[in-house]
């Protein structure tokens, strides 16, 4: 038997660096929302052995050996006879969790293959695993660990953008003004429209962004290049590269995504809806 899982991209709409813990993990408090758009992890059970095959548009730079993390989170599960396909569409290593979000989709396509228990630890195999898990939009706290819904968000739909330049998160984080900002409010509110989540979405920010534009400019000129194209709000998504622009509609976001991939073809671009319920949800 096949199955397959949904690896959404992970979206920090709000991301507040609220403090470092003596071990150097930083503490955050973030909003934090999964798309529709996303990579798909495929498995067949097979006589013996555990396999994993890396293909579509962006496989290219992905391990496919042990340090994967969807191989990892598969030997945690103790998998054994699965022959496993990563179809990768999200950019690699480009502030969309990209990583996590196939571990977690291993987890959850290993336990249905198999009948095993999902593991009561996920966050040994990365801080955003956690809230991976749910896929479903959630405000994440600490390092990963505390992961709460969120109030339900109004429909809206999403342009992902990326300039296709790397970004050092350690860099991004070690030039940081400072890293005990204001988290939060709390409790969060309930957003009537969309208008009224973007007026108070824009009250916050993303902690990384002005670092990570300083380290690379490219970032800002997605930004701008977004504002232009008609978002109501254009902000950085984890240590970037990778910015996102929000629109009442799908159908305004695939105008603002068509415009964005004719002026610049060489970037990333993904217009998509929100998921609302988890990986088979959507908004």
């Amino acid at each position: 038997m096949t199955d397959a899982e949904l690896a959404p991209a992970k979206v920090n709409l709000a991301l507040h660096v609220t403090g470092q813990r003596s071990d150097g993990y930083h503490l955050l408090d973030s909003l934090v929302v999964f798309t529709q758009a996303g990579d798909i992890l495929r498995g067949q059970e097979v006589q013996s052995g555990l396999t994993l095959r890396v293909a579509g548009p962006e496989a290219a730079g992905l391990a496919g050996d042990n340090d994967n993390l969807v191989l990892r989170a598969a030997h945690v599960m103790q998998a054994e006879g699965l022959a496993l396909e990563l179809e990768k569409h999200l950019p690699v290593a480009s502030g969309l969790g990209g990583g996590s979000s196939d571990a977690a989709a291993a987890l959850r396509l290993v336990a249905r293959l198999t009948g095993r228990a999902l593991p009561e630890d996920v966050l040994s195999l990365g801080a955003d695993v956690p809230v991976c898990m749910a896929a479903t939009p959630c405000r994440m706290r600490g390092i990963g660990e505390r992961v709460t819904p969120m109030p339900a968000l109004p429909h809206m739909a999403m342009v992902l953008v990326n300039p296709r330049v790397g970004v050092s998160t350690p860099t991004v984080f070690a030039a940081l003004a400072r890293k005990d900002n204001p988290p939060l409010p709390d409790p969060l509110p309930d957003w009537a429209d969309f208008a009224q989540f973007i007026l108070w979405l824009g009250k916050h920010r993303n902690d990384l962004q002005a670092p990570a534009c300083a380290a690379v400019p490219d970032i800002a000129q997605v930004l701008s290049a977004l504002d232009n194209a008609g978002a109501a709000l254009a902000r950085m998504s984890g240590s970037g590269a990778t910015c996102f622009g929000l629109f009442p509609d799908m159908e305004r976001a695939e105008r603002a995504a068509q415009t964005l991939r004719r002026v610049e073809p060489q970037w990333w671009v993904q217009a998509t809806g929100l998921l609302q319920g988890g990986p088979d949800g959507t908004a």
